[in-house]
């Protein structure tokens, strides 16, 4: 790992996100944090690639909130379903998730996940992105629709939540689970190591429903 090239304030790291998925993540890996739902816009040009919508909306997220900050380190993330080169975001109705849920049926998507890391008081940035291949089964309309009625799909990308509900139309994943749920771990660490944030866990911070490391931890 890199040298940290600056120190912000330990007591310090802001979350710019309102999605509990994240919040929930983060405290059950022991990162303590300040939650700042960021007001950023979320309009990009449509010329952009994934990987590059997610890190400029990351990053715009990120920003907006170290502007009323004095201190510490603010993440932003932003997540999109690509399929067949069309990038997916929430659905704007019921009609819209069963489409995209029978858009996703039988085949496989990309899950994309854009993280910044904005140090306050240096001005320092950092943007990457986790992409992790998601298989669908080959459920039926019945089953959409039934999925959709529980109301789980409408505030999330892609019209599923592989942690709840949604598990049931999975039938296999390869790359960072938590990527999936929406913020990886896995590479937060990473940037946050190179802030010189401190990691109290003792053990692995990104691990999948199993219980087992994720894959992009134990990389060597």
């Amino acid at each position: 790992m890199e040298k940290p090239t600056s120190t912000p304030s330990v007591s310090s790291l802001v979350l710019a996100s309102g999605s509990p998925r994240r919040r929930e993540l983060l405290a059950r890996a022991g990162i303590p944090l300040i939650v700042i739902p960021s007001a950023a816009s979320e309009d990009v040009s449509p010329r952009l690639g994934p990987i590059e919508v997610t890190q400029a909306l990351a990053l715009r997220k990120a920003e907006v909130v170290a502007r009323s900050q004095r201190e510490g380190l603010v993440v932003g993330a932003d997540t999109v379903i690509v399929h067949a080169g069309q990038i997916l975001t929430k659905p704007i109705d019921v009609t819209d998730a069963k489409a995209m849920l029978a858009r996703l049926r039988g085949d496989w998507h990309q899950v994309v996940t854009g993280l910044a890391v904005v140090d306050t008081v240096s001005g320092r940035r950092e943007t990457s992105a986790v992409v992790t291949a998601v298989k669908m089964r080959n459920y039926s309309d019945k089953k959409i629709a039934q999925y959709v009625a529980s109301g789980e799909p409408l505030d999330k990308a892609g019209s599923y939540a592989i942690q709840g509900l949604g598990k049931q139309l999975v039938e296999a994943f390869d790359g960072c689970y938590n990527n999936v749920v929406g913020l990886p771990l896995c590479e937060l660490v990473e940037h946050l190591g190179r802030f010189g944030y401190p990691l109290l866990a003792a053990g692995p911070v990104c691990v999948g429903p199993d219980g087992h490391p994720c894959p992009r931890s134990t990389k060597s």
